[in-house]
């Protein structure tokens, strides 16, 4: 189906052609019926130049013959059977042969045809034809080879794409590799040693608590290391199998999610912070990645809060919205700072995540000297919210009109290429295509200024030979002498002299006449004044002006 734009453009040019072939008709003196005939018929071979453009073509040559209605549509169908006729063999034929019939036909439909009428007819056909053809085919070949250059140019784009994931994805492995086996080993040892100090005797009941916190803290973050060594090798957030716990593999492992929250306040209550937890709305369940994030969002809150205003009283907030879960960790004022320093990259890395799924984060001082980081997190994410890395919005990856990435076909490779397009990708550019152009239609244009000047001079010279003035009828006499009146007047020798034609008076008996035409225009279209000499016996016996058709 074509879209509605070139139904309408080929609508309006099917009108157009329509309507300048009837009135080319009318200027050619055809009859009206005859005329809007033509008009008609050429608009509809102009809807039938894209599906059958060799056919149309031979035939808008063939009725350009006998009726110049045909004329207009003659060029548009010679511009597009150029553009769509597969093969430089196939369509030198049919242009050759289109020529051919457009030539044999004006010259059998011209019962006075000369051979320099033959000529300039020619020329004026091969301009309509050939010249039309050319510069179609040109810029179809042009467009076809930009467009496929185009289209390899999005494919390296796609491949280079590939090479960048595969050498982030080992990156990855190998921080991941490392991860596991630095921060795995010490974590270890930590869990080891606080296991061992727990069960000392000579420890206080409060030191116990303490040391059981170490060693809860510990067990938590390797685990959180293998969810995140698990990320990094995989690229994507390990999502639990159906009737898995959320931790993971093990039953024992810490929630990530709101149900870890009362963990992490509990936690913090132990480590002798006061922590207050207020739920608000009807509780509804997140995404999986939202509901990490909503984990995340706290455990950075009290993390700050631990780190720059230690021993100050801490609030979570949730608050269920009908569209987002609102998540919110405020302490109260300290008197004394900290003066831990902080690299600032836990709140940005947390509105990454909050960014993926389709949330925000704010982090800000309170009107009371505190602290509150808030997330918003939606219930659903938008797109595929498992996914590690986005690319960044101004990638000019994104904009290949090929698509994404992951709607390309096979990889090529450069030494797959057709030979005839590397050899083009190797030579051509875009100055040389535009120099190549510009030399071709400044070559058409010469040689069409050539033809012009040729033939208007050719056609100066033939009406010299078969027009006079009025003055040169008047001027001479009846009476006069054959040889001075002929010397006098153009001797009519031309193809535009084609006789008196219909309406002519009937000549002298026994005379033999001279007939020119007038350099005037008659009183219509179809009609030509005419100056008529006639001779006998080596004098002017008369002389007649009428009009003739």
């Amino acid at each position: 189906m074509w879209p509605a734009r070139r139904v309408v453009g080929e609508t309006f040019l099917s009108l157009a052609l329509a309507l300048s072939g009837v009135g080319a008709g009318l200027l050619d003196d055809e009859n009206a019926a005859v005329a809007v005939g033509v008009g008609l018929l050429a608009g509809l071979l102009s809807l039938l130049r894209r599906a059958l453009p060799a056919s149309v073509l031979l035939a808008a040559a063939a009725g350009s013959a006998p009726f110049f209605g045909f004329a207009p549509l003659l060029l548009v169908v010679a511009w597009s059977a150029g553009r769509r006729i597969d093969g430089l063999g196939r369509a030198c034929g049919v242009f050759a042969l289109a020529y051919g019939l457009a030539l044999g036909l004006t010259a059998a439909w011209e019962s006075h045809a000369s051979l320099p009428l033959l000529a300039v007819a020619g020329m004026f056909i091969l301009v309509a034809i050939v010249v039309p053809g050319l510069a179609g085919r040109y810029w179809s070949q042009r467009r076809t080879l930009t467009d496929t250059l185009h289209e390899y140019n999005a494919q390296l784009l796609r491949e280079r794409a590939m090479l960048v994931g595969q050498a982030r994805m080992l990156e990855r492995q190998r921080i991941a590799q490392d991860m596991h086996d630095s921060l795995g080993h010490q974590l270890a040892l930590i869990a080891v040693h606080t296991g061992a100090l727990e069960v000392d005797r000579a420890l206080t009941d409060q030191q116990r608590e303490a040391v059981g916190v170490l060693r809860e803290a510990s067990v938590a973050a390797m685990h959180e290391l293998r969810d995140v060594v698990g990320v990094l090798r995989d690229g994507a957030d390990a999502t639990p199998a159906a009737g898995a716990p959320p931790g993971g593999d093990d039953p024992g492992a810490p929630s990530r999610g709101v149900a870890g929250i009362d963990d992490l306040a509990e936690t913090s209550r132990k480590a002798g912070t006061a922590v207050e937890i207020r739920r608000s709305g009807e509780a509804r369940p997140l995404a999986t990645t939202a509901d990490h994030a909503a984990y995340r969002v706290v455990q950075e809150g009290l993390t700050n809060a631990h780190k720059h205003a230690p021993g100050a009283s801490i609030s979570i907030g949730l608050r269920y919205e009908p569209d987002s879960l609102v998540v919110e960790v405020a302490n109260g004022p300290v008197a004394a700072p900290s003066g831990v320093a902080s690299g600032g990259q836990g709140l940005t890395g947390l509105a990454e995540r909050a960014r993926l799924v389709g949330g925000m984060v704010h982090a800000g001082p309170t009107a009371d000297g505190g602290f509150r980081l808030a997330g918003v997190l939606p219930y659903t994410s938008p797109g595929d919210a498992r996914k590690t890395f986005v690319a960044p919005q101004d990638d000019f990856r994104a904009q290949s009109p090929a698509g994404p990435g992951g709607e390309a076909g096979p990889v090529i490779e450069w030494n797959g290429l057709p030979k005839e397009l590397a050899r083009a990708v190797n030579r051509t550019k875009r100055g040389n295509g535009i120099a190549i152009g510009c030399g071709v239609a400044a070559l058409i244009g010469v040689v069409l200024l050539i033809a012009v000047v040729v033939g208007v001079v050719f056609l100066v010279r033939e009406a010299d030979k078969a027009m006079i003035e009025p003055a040169q009828y008047e001027a001479v006499k009846i009476g006069q002498s054959e040889r001075s009146v002929r010397d006098a007047l153009p001797h009519g020798d031309s193809f535009m002299n084609t006789g008196p034609g219909a309406g002519a008076p009937p000549e002298p008996d026994g005379s033999t006449c001279l007939t020119l035409l007038s350099s005037e225009i008659g009183s219509s279209l179809d009609a030509d004044p005419v100056f008529r000499f006639c001779f006998k016996d080596g004098k002017l016996i008369e002389k007649k002006s009428f009009e003739a058709t």
